[in-house]
């Protein structure tokens, strides 16, 4: 069985090169694989291995606190297959973009809610419930009553909250509560929402999937399925591997009935990109997905080019 750690932190990082170098050397020791995203005021990524030690305990190498990895938000899950293919360590200008280069969680945000709390948060009628994840992510699950920015990419969230003509009153008076899968998304989205004037914003600590470990799935809000950024797709209540799957023509979750669209070919498109790929791309999709199923039958993880690894 593979550990599963999704983590994030937003703090100062000295010299991100160096972490890099470090984390990348750590985690192949353990042979640990997914991908790490470094910036110089966070931390962020999804990784995966069969590890005696746990992820806090590679991060912090018996150091007290290197870069700010004390307290770092972790949720753990597991997974039969491991669903990263190689290791990625980048260093990134920016995660998660929301298109303000001002918003700062380090220098104002939200209240973090702890997830055993959040269930009466957003049951209060005067509370104002944000996905703060994207369309596609929103349409295989979220919490019940909540309101879909649809948005197809994050950077379009502050231009929602400004076409939803929002009252003074409502920036006195309402609560707003806004979630995501980790905490990455909401946490910068109310850093903007403070800054745009609102009094009582919130946040889920940890996200959806800190939500999944603390809170039972028979006390549960949450409607659906939670999708996820690796080859799992998508995650039960209970962190299981879920029942979506994913396109590998435009990386959208798909389901077993969607498979059976005369527009659907594997590891190709489906019904919803089939018209946007040219015949060069549908041929390239076919020769990869003929090189996985190669590698499939010699019990082998196709990863693609060796350089990619090395990104």
């Amino acid at each position: 069985m593979n550990i599963v750690a999704a983590l994030y932190k937003f703090s100062l990082i000295k010299e991100p090169n160096l972490l890099q170098l470090k984390i990348r050397n750590k985690f192949k020791s353990y042979s640990v694989y997914g991908t790490i995203l470094i910036i110089n005021l966070i931390k962020n990524g999804t990784i995966s291995g069969k590890i005696a030690k746990t992820i806090f305990e590679l991060m912090m190498d018996g150091d007290k606190d290197p870069e700010g990895f004390n307290h770092i938000d972790i949720k753990h899950s597991e997974s039969k297959e491991n669903p990263f293919a190689r290791l990625k360590i980048k260093l990134k200008k920016e995660i998660v973009t929301i298109g303000d280069e001002s918003i700062d969680p380090n220098k104002i945000v939200g209240q973090y809610i702890d997830p055993e709390n959040w269930n009466d948060l957003i049951s209060d009628e005067n509370t104002i419930l944000i996905d703060t994840r994207n369309d596609y992510e929103y349409s295989i699950g979220t919490f019940k009553n909540s309101i879909n920015p649809n948005t197809v990419k994050f950077r379009e969230f502050p231009e929602w909250v400004k076409n939803q003509n929002f009252t003074k009153e409502d920036k006195e008076t309402k609560k707003v509560a806004m979630f995501c899968t980790g905490g990455i998304r909401c946490e910068k989205a109310s850093s903007f929402m403070k800054k745009d004037g609102f009094n009582n914003v919130n946040h889920l600590k940890g996200g959806i999937l800190k939500y999944f470990e603390a809170v039972d799935e028979q006390d549960s809000m949450w409607i659906g399925e939670c999708f996820v950024f690796d080859d799992r797709v998508s995650v039960r209540h209970d962190l299981s591997v879920g029942t979506f799957d994913m396109c590998h023509g435009c990386r959208m979750p798909i389901t077993e009935e969607d498979k059976k669209s005369l527009s659907y070919i594997k590891g190709v498109a489906c019904h919803k990109c089939f018209n946007e790929k040219t015949e060069e791309q549908k041929a390239r999709y076919m020769s990869r997905q003929k090189q996985i199923e190669i590698a499939r039958g010699r019990n082998e993880k196709h990863i693609g080019p060796k350089d990619l690894a090395k990104k």
